[in-house]
């Protein structure tokens, strides 16, 4: 299997509704035509069930609805890149944090819950197989290291947790057997943390290839943390191992916007200077950690929104999503100084050199 250099564009929709516009060696030109030229080979995207109020007012952070997954994976297929989907099994963001199950799920039971993953993902599937878009590897909930769909799949209602999650992966593997199937799971570099979770779902045997991990390195700390961790959870386990998200701030400076995650304070718990180059150098020592894992289990790493322009409106979430999540956090754009563009759409030094990894 080729390396993959992926990355996961889901907020480009709403970015280019505000004029998002981006340049690769000082052209403008259409996204994923730059990815492609630049040896991006795999495109990510999230979907959210509904990700609409009762009132029709979009959540924002994309609002990544079918029809909205639909246009980009259509965008990337074209380009000649695979495609990842990333099935949320939820109307909004979910995370360690945050699980909600969809609105439309919410007063089901345990077997009910279970019938409607499955068809969802069937029909979901089927869809885009319609349309001629249909992904190569799916991502069966996202960042489940506490489950999903709480509180019946809830990790601490184990059996529950894993009777939910195959009936997504039976849905996909019924499907196509040849799709890849992802679990994926946050902190890439607790150790403890892994083994003890695909310890617990061993038992059961879960039909699924790849294991995939979150790694930031202001948050999850060394690479080589990272490296080890990947060494042994691909042997432990018999599973290829994916960087699932990551990203790195190319600059500490807020660019105007709101609520920025990275900061001087997070570039400083790194080994990598909030430079263009300390970008390009992460990037780099990245992907040969993923290279060096074992039995070549290593299969490369999907960086997470490098197409995040500055526009201060385009956030994580609009009023509508944060009181659906009841979210008091600062509303605004989080992401701009960790894309791989600067504040004028201009490709970094760590995107125009990627194909030298």
């Amino acid at each position: 299997m080729e390396f993959i250099k992926g990355m996961d564009v889901s907020m480009l929709q709403e970015l280019e509704g505000y004029g998002a516009a981006y340049f690769y060696h000082g052209k403008q030109r259409d996204l994923f035509e730059i990815l492609r030229e630049s040896g991006v080979n795999m495109i990510r995207l999230r979907l959210w069930h509904d990700p609409y109020s009762l009132q029709g007012e979009p959540y924002g952070g994309g609002t990544n609805d079918f029809k909205t997954t639909l246009a980009l994976a259509k965008r990337a297929v074209a380009q000649g890149m695979s495609f990842m989907l990333n099935l949320h099994y939820s109307d909004f963001w979910t995370d360690p944090s945050k699980q909600f199950k969809p609105k439309a799920w919410e007063k089901l039971n345990l077997q009910e819950l279970k019938g409607r993953v499955y068809q969802y993902t069937d029909q979901t599937l089927r869809a885009l197989r319609a349309e001629s878009v249909e992904p190569q590897y799916v991502q069966v909930g996202n960042e489940l290291t506490n489950g999903f769909l709480w509180p019946d799949g809830h990790v601490d209602s184990l059996e529950n947790m894993v009777q939910l999650i195959n009936a997504g992966i039976a849905a996909v593997k019924a499907f196509n057997p040849e799709i890849s199937v992802m679990l994926h799971l946050d902190f890439g570099t607790d150790n403890a943390l892994y083994r003890r979770w695909f310890s617990a779902i061993e038992k059961y045997q879960l039909s699924f290839e790849i294991i995939g991990m979150s790694y930031y390195p202001y948050w999850n700390g060394k690479l080589e943390l990272l490296e080890q961790n990947m060494a042994d959870i691909s042997r432990r386990f018999g599973k290829d191992v994916l960087v699932a998200e990551t990203a790195i701030g190319y600059t500490a400076d807020s660019l105007g916007c709101h609520g920025m995650v990275y900061s001087q304070e997070l570039a400083d718990k790194t080994d990598y200077p909030p430079t263009k180059q300390g970008q390009q150098h992460f990037l780099r020592d990245l992907a040969k950690a993923i290279r060096d894992v074992p039995d070549e289990r290593g299969k490369g790493f999907i960086y997470w929104e490098p197409e995040w322009l500055p526009f201060p409106q385009c956030a994580w979430a609009k009023p509508a999503g944060c009181e659906y999540t009841n979210d008091k956090g600062v509303l605004g754009n989080s992401w701009a100084n960790q894309a791989l563009f600067d504040k004028q759409g201009y490709a970094n030094p760590a995107l125009e050199n990627l194909n030298e990894m």
